[in-house]
């Protein structure tokens, strides 16, 4: 049957096309289909690949997986969590809460191989392929272990999002098995796909996992060969997919063909019948209800000569998402604000019909702000942070945030009815209210306000109990946390063991407090060496790092507890206080009750501002852009983001190598702090 086109589908077409492989891309692939058509596309995407490292993963993550799609808050986009017809049951900021160790979910995040890197030895590239490789939360990450991807029905464990892991379901295997989300599981079912047709060559290397065919072509067992082709044809490409493929292209020079050309699927591992008649055009589309957000859609089904596999569903002309149904929730939407919708109806071989009928719907307006939030009081002040709660505030719909203003101007947000606000100078006083924010953006009444001092120079600058670090864990790891506004990191340390109360021990490893206010004069640790001593007991200490420089002086340890000062440490400005067991590898060193007093003198913060100084302009930071200006930038290794809490954000490798300017990550509105070697300068985000 003849194609037939209107001009909005050619529109649409071509549209796509734009947003996705380059002109050329895909050259040679014209005709072919099964084991030719696959072996071509591994050609195609295995030239201009490049290997960014297991590391630099992280890297990319920030444009290949942060949430503008549901929430659109640019979260760590995580297939394990995502809920995407409501609140997600936790969210991870880029660059924070990397794993490390967890017990639960939402502790931490990692790198989740689809296809598990035990399969080929964890070896290079397949182990740094983004292409297959995305952040997921480390609990589920850690449940779903090695398991191949398959129905199931009677899970052991369920996630928070609904994610199961237990017996397969799956016709032609009975073991251990992962059944991710709807969402998520033609997501899934393209990068498995893509990493049979990428790795086609080396498959024959490689340990099966149940999954995996150990031949080219098809590359896989067949039931799982058929799982894969009805989550593929069940959850179609969605626009979280197309702007993952463009980014991951950018990062790794390379692309998923099956997102660009799903049809490819059933062209290589389906039946192999031509179809090029296209669906009918639906008809009847209607909007049915509206909310402030989100409008409901019905039409009346299309027919084909083969099977209708999906409908698109656009919004004035634009792609919104996917339904398997003639039924769909387009959310997302500005209140007050009229939508024309349209849909077209897509089957297996990527034929396109003609589009519906426009239905139009306008979305509810929401002008009830919510009540004032009351009871705001101080819960405790240091010299640089002041940490507050209040009452929560209610709304007709939900609160959704809460604006935490310092004199006047917004310092931050907080989802909870508490938060610490650090980077605050000392012997100042702040007077700090908060203010109820709901998803339409209406705003309370200011709540109650409160006044706080902070303490002077001179007093303790830090103080930490770590009775709040992550859970009693005995595996050695890299643990994270934030404590009276400053974020702390241990490496191959323990949370499990104590001394007064919770302590961190560390074996060859390191404890550090990032970009602590005010400098240091002394610093007090109680230390006990856990378990057996190694031989040589004559260098039991920990060796003190300030800004990266050994000062030469050491806290001793020993079986005994031991509470130690060290005095004359004299350290101005923003400073990271570090305590290393370099030296002796089997000891074991657990660390309590670590404070250090302020330092400052006038003379040395005026010769610092005059010969050190870091601007930042325009401040406040416009276009997510941080202009940077000061002397010896280059030399800079690291630079560090803090927000209003004294939690880290982000975090630059060589900041300056290349650019004075550095890319901000989905920051909120609010006060941060730029730690860059060892200058610091405060800049705000409008």
């Amino acid at each position: 049957m003849k194609k037939l086109f209107t001009l909005f589908t050619i529109t649409l077409l071509l549209s796509f096309a734009n947003a996705q492989a380059p002109a050329g891309y895909y050259d040679g692939t014209a005709g072919l289909t099964g084991a030719a058509l696959k072996t071509k596309l591994s050609q195609i995407i295995t030239n201009g690949s490049r290997d960014n490292g297991y590391n630099g993963l992280y890297n990319g993550y920030p444009t290949t997986d942060s949430d503008h799609f549901y929430e659109n808050d640019g979260s760590v986009l995580d297939m394990y969590s995502e809920n995407p017809t409501g609140p997600d049951p936790y969210n991870y900021t880029h660059g924070t809460k990397k794993c490390g160790n967890y017990s639960k979910e939402g502790d931490c995040y990692n790198r989740e191989h689809v296809v598990p890197q035990s399969l080929f030895g964890s070896n290079s590239p397949m182990v740094s392929d983004i292409n297959f490789i995305r952040p997921t939360d480390g609990k589920v990450n850690g449940m779903r272990s090695n398991y191949p991807y398959a129905l199931v029905s009677s899970p052991s464990f369920t996630s928070k999002n609904g994610t199961k892991v237990g017996p397969s379901s799956s016709k032609g295997y009975s073991g251990s098995a992962c059944e991710p989300i709807n969402e998520f599981k033609g997501d899934i079912a393209r990068m498995i796909f893509y990493f049979v047709t990428r790795y086609e060559s080396k498959l024959s290397t490689f340990s099966s996992g149940d999954m995996l065919g150990n031949t080219t072509y098809p590359g896989l067992t067949v039931w799982e060969r058929d799982v894969l082709l009805a989550w593929a044809a069940q959850d179609p490409v969605s626009p979280s997919e197309i702007e993952r493929n463009n980014a991951a292209y950018v990062f790794q020079g390379n692309r998923n063909p099956f997102i660009d050309h799903p049809e490819w699927v059933q062209q290589i591992w389906g039946t192999q019948v031509v179809d090029n008649e296209v669906p009918s055009t639906p008809t009847n589309l209607a909007v049915t209800s509206t909310t402030s957000a989100t409008a409901n859609l019905t039409w009346t089904a299309s027919t084909d000569n083969v099977g209708v596999a999906y409908y698109k569903i656009f919004v004035d002309g634009v792609f919104k998402t996917n339904s398997s149904s003639t039924t769909a929730t387009v959310s997302g939407l500005a209140q007050g604000t009229t939508f024309n919708f349209n849909v077209v109806a897509v089957d297996a071989a990527g034929n396109v019909s003609g589009q519906s009928n426009t239905a139009t719907g306008t979305t509810l307006v929401d002008i009830t702000p919510p009540t004032a939030a009351t009871n705001l009081t101080i819960t405790s002040i240091g010299s640089n942070n002041i940490a507050i709660q209040w009452t929560a505030a209610t709304d007709n719909v939900e609160v959704t945030s809460y604006e935490i203003y310092v004199n006047d101007a917004l310092f931050g947000s907080s989802d909870s009815t508490d938060s610490n606000i650090a980077n605050l100078d000392p012997n100042t006083t702040y007077n700090i209210y908060v203010v109820a924010k709901d998803a339409a953006g209406n705003a309370s009444p200011k709540s109650n306000v409160v006044m706080g001092t902070t303490l002077a120079i001179g007093t303790d600058c830090g103080n930490e109990n770590f009775e709040t670090i992550p859970p009693a864990s005995s595996n050695y790891s890299t643990y994270n946390w934030t404590s009276n506004g400053i974020s702390w990191t241990s490496e191959d340390s323990r949370t499990d063991l104590t001394i007064n109360g919770r302590a961190i021990t560390i074996r060859h490893g390191s404890l550090t407090a990032l970009s602590a206010p005010n400098g240091i004069g002394s610093l007090t640790v109680t230390t006990q060496l856990q378990y057996s001593a190694a031989a040589d007991v004559s260098n039991n200490v920990l060796e003190i790092y300030i800004n990266g420089v050994d000062t030469g002086k050491s806290i001793p340890y020993s079986a005994t507890p031991t509470t130690t000062t060290v005095t004359d440490l004299n350290v101005t400005g923003d400073v990271e206080i570090m305590l290393v067991n370099k030296e002796i590898t089997k000891n074991r060193v657990s660390i309590d009750d670590m404070k250090w007093t302020c330092y400052t003198t006038a003379a040395t913060k005026e010769t610092n501002t005059k010969k050190n100084s870091l601007i930042i302009y325009p401040n406040p930071v416009k276009n997510r852009e941080l202009n940077v200006s000061g002397k010896n930038l280059s030399e800079i290794s690291q630079a560090q983001i803090f927000d209003f809490t004294g939690k880290m954000v982000q975090s630059i490798e060589k900041p300056f190598k290349n650019s004075t300017v550095i890319k901000l990550h989905n920051l909120n509105k609010g006060v941060y702090l730029l730690k860059a070697g060892d200058l610091s300068a405060k800049f705000i985000v409008d």
